[in-house]
């Protein structure tokens, strides 16, 4: 049955574009700066053998602007900068795997959800002290890797700890990747990601990581903009028709089925 549902989403994919952009709004052309950090694979990421961005996100938001008639300028800066730099307009769209939620909604405008994630354990393959939140918690030496601010982060210190966002069991880093880097020498025992980052970075490990337990909580992804951008309307447009058509689907496949990171 998937089997017929991935393949049946790559016909509709298939289907000329006319069939589904008729009402989607004409941006004539203009160019828009979308941020990014390149630190979050799948979704974007730099390609080690080619040095260029790469990624689920970067397919998408390449094909809304084909869609709505813009020119993307694909621009970097940290995570921990990029919320109030688009809330500051220094940047028009903003994607990052950033999960919507209410307290970032007071600072800028959220797309609507282009993908759903849940929150998995991510260990090295030999990790046979805890399998749950639970016995890690209970175990008192262990650390958990992160970055601040982030929704992994929140996750570890209510979902795993003890609810204090200063408990020295939380090492934190400036970007995800080295929370993994960290994971893979010893300096921490767990990081907390969704299940398609988490996948993709078990694929890239050569059987050094695996995800263990069950779902932490399910999460929603949105590109995000400056208060009252003109730019959300048509790009939630963009959402729904490549919802429908099954282009989404299609990425799916390719960068969490079929794309083996770093290979």
């Amino acid at each position: 049955m998937l089997r017929s549902v991935l393949i049946a989403g790559l016909m509709l994919a298939a289907l000329p574009f006319s069939a589904f952009a008729a009402d989607l709004p004409d941006l004539g052309g203009k160019k828009i700066a979308v941020v990014t950090e390149n630190a979050y694979p799948p979704l974007q990421f730099v390609d080690p053998k080619t040095g260029k961005p790469i990624g689920w996100e970067y397919d998408a938001m390449n094909e809304i602007a084909k869609r709505l008639n813009f020119q993307v300028e694909y621009l970097n800066t940290s995570w921990d900068a990029m919320i109030q730099a688009v809330s500051d307009n220094q940047y028009q769209i903003g994607m990052d795997g950033i999960t919507i939620n209410d307290e970032r909604k007071q600072k800028i405008d959220f797309s609507e959800p282009y993908m759903r994630s849940e929150q998995f354990m991510l260990v090295r393959s030999d990790e046979k002290r805890f399998t749950d939140p639970k016995s890690f918690a209970e175990l008192k030496d262990t650390l958990v890797g992160s970055q601040p601010g982030t929704t992994n982060f929140y996750v570890a210190v209510y979902n795993v700890l003890d609810g204090n966002e200063q408990n020295p069991r939380i090492k934190l880093f400036e970007t995800f990747g080295a929370t993994i880097e960290a994971l893979k020498t010893g300096d921490v025992d767990l990081v907390l990601t969704d299940s398609t980052a988490g996948k993709g970075y078990v694929d890239a490990s050569g059987g050094k990581l695996k995800l263990i337990g069950g779902p932490l909580g399910a999460e929603d992804f949105g590109f995000i903009f400056p208060k009252g951008s003109d730019l959300k309307a048509p790009v939630d447009a963009a959402i729904a028709a490549l919802k429908a058509d099954g282009t989404f689907e299609a990425l799916n496949k390719k960068w969490f089925l079929d794309y083996k990171l770093g290979q």
